[in-house]
């Protein structure tokens, strides 16, 4: 009891004042039906946007996260809420599918009436609408409330990805609808971006939620602005520049963030399917007139070293922003690597937003190419997206090139205190793995290197090792499970000690 007291403390503690209010009070929306809301006249060009693939199988089948369903509501409890939310979302609008969407889901009520939902269901209608898609009058009119909702709903709450993407909605509105309260909107929206952009986006063009995929879909958002802004000409000047800054940072750390084989790499929450991919991203943007910045990697906490056919991905970063930290692993100084185009070293990915045994390993320790000691994670990972105390990653040093190291105070909660400390020398035929735990006592250490299904094992462990084979599993797509093969190395004994590990490419 003691032990989940303190856990809950450590994680409330680190919520701002709007996050606990927003959670105590959450008043009704109140909306009005009005009158003449339409489209706004287009005054520019449409850039052609990311394709999409429908998941619309038949009249009430659908495909989200790699799960086939039939839907007999809207709303069905025995659904996850993620699949659900997906639904919502209208990503690939019909006009029968939006009439059916307004006529079964009344103002405020299920899943859909949502903010998150909301504010990703006009963004995909507006979008569908500004390239040719004929929303009916019903269709606006439902818009126009669900804008009305959404701007007395905003997601402080929760803050991140959500608020941003509540901001991105209620821009979008302003952005291509006429009516009473749209410049409203696109007043609450343009200031709330500017604000949350300003915050969540670092020096080095990271989203502070450090999750590659949600990197690709927030700059999505920012891309879809861009592109309504320039149709319909109703953004300040000065918020469309800022939009188009802020894009071209996001592009930049997406691409040290990517692999060679073209797709992102694994840290924090993560799976491919879920966002567009990088080349995709570029190519939208380069149709906007956006080309990436050419930013170092910095604030994010991240390094990219590249030697010959070698790339090497390393975590030195925070796990999130500490009022936020709902999308962070337990991955600190976990690290990946491609050799000649193919993947090598993963980290284990996402199968799962559900609470469970499944959502509690895949955000462990074990799940990445880290260090475990005691059989404890780095930080208090509890519940689907809650975090108690926190790893901090400190120390970190690189040449860009050939070498990076960091620590770690994760482990300083134990009974007898440790520091980890990490070292990756990278060659073109080897990478040099030298791990330091730092503190007093006895205490039991295993490092683990999960490989790419397709990758032969290798390792050459430090002899004061043993080591073990395990069969475990990578997740690169929601609900889907791929077999690997998992090698550690474990320890027991007194501290200090050192392990030098050796991974062979060939």
């Amino acid at each position: 009891m003691m032990a989940a007291a303190s856990t809950f403390f450590h994680t409330v503690r680190h919520l701002r004042p709007a996050q606990i209010y927003g959670r105590l009070y959450r008043p009704r929306p109140r909306l009005r039906l009005k009158s003449g809301v339409q489209l706004r006249p287009p005054v520019g060009a449409w850039a052609t946007t990311i394709p999409r693939r429908s998941s619309q199988i038949a009249p009430n089948t659908f495909c989200f996260l790699n799960e086939q369903r039939e839907i007999r509501t809207w709303n069905d409890p025995e659904i996850p809420k993620l699949w659900l939310y997906n639904l919502h979302y209208l990503e690939h609008p019909t006009a029968e599918l939006v009439e059916r969407w307004v006529a079964e889901n009344p103002p405020g009520g299920g899943v859909g009436w949502e903010p998150y939902p909301i504010a990703l269901r006009m963004v995909n209608l507006l979008k569908w609408a500004s390239n040719g898609g004929a929303l009916s009058d019903a269709a606006i009119n439902s818009l126009d409330l669900q804008a009305q909702f959404l701007s007395q709903s905003l997601e402080h709450r929760l803050g991140g990805n959500h608020l941003l993407t509540n901001a991105v909605g209620l821009t979008m509105a302003g952005i291509c609808l006429a009516g009473f309260d749209s410049d409203e909107w696109l007043h609450t929206g343009t200031r709330l971006l500017r604000r949350e952009l300003a915050e969540q986006i670092l020096p080095d063009g990271a989203h502070y939620e450090r999750s590659p995929m949600y990197q690709a879909l927030i700059l999505e958002h920012v891309l879809n602005l861009i592109n309504a802004a320039a149709l319909y000409g109703s953004a300040p000047p000065d918020d469309r520049a800022m939009w188009r800054s802020k894009a071209a940072a996001m592009l930049s750390w997406l691409s040290h963030m990517t692999h060679p084989d073209g797709d992102i790499a694994f840290f924090n929450d993560a799976a491919f399917g879920i966002a567009p991919k990088v080349a995709e991203l570029n190519a939208y943007a380069a149709r906007l007139g956006i080309a990436p910045a050419n930013l170092p990697l910095g604030s994010s906490g991240y390094v990219r070293l590249d030697v010959g056919d070698t790339t090497v991905l390393f975590d030195g970063a925070a796990i999130g922003p500490n009022h936020q930290p709902g999308h962070a692993h337990a991955d600190t100084l976990s690290f990946e690597i491609s050799h000649r185009g193919r993947r090598v070293l993963v980290n284990s990915g996402t199968l799962t937003y559900e609470k469970g045994s499944d959502r509690e390993w895949q955000r462990g320790t074990a799940a990445h190419n880290t260090i475990r000691i005691d059989n404890m994670d780095q930080s208090e990972m509890w519940s689907a997206f809650r975090v108690g105390r926190r790893a901090r990653a400190f120390d970190l040093r690189t040449d860009g090139s050939t070498f990076v190291e960091a620590a770690h105070d994760g482990y300083t909660r134990l009974p007898n205190p440790v520091i980890h400390r990490r070292r990756l020398d990278v060659s073109s035929g080897d990478v040099k793995v030298t791990d330091r735990i730092e503190g007093r006592g006895q205490h039991r250490v295993e490092v683990f290197f999960h490989f790419h299904p397709e990758t032969e094992p290798q390792i050459q462990f430090d002899p004061k090792l043993s080591s073990s084979t395990r069969s475990s599993c990578w997740y690169p797509h929601f609900n889907m499970s791929v077999p690997n093969t998992t090698l550690a190395g474990t320890w027991s004994g007194p501290c200090p000690v050192e392990f030098v590990t050796r991974i062979p490419l060939s």
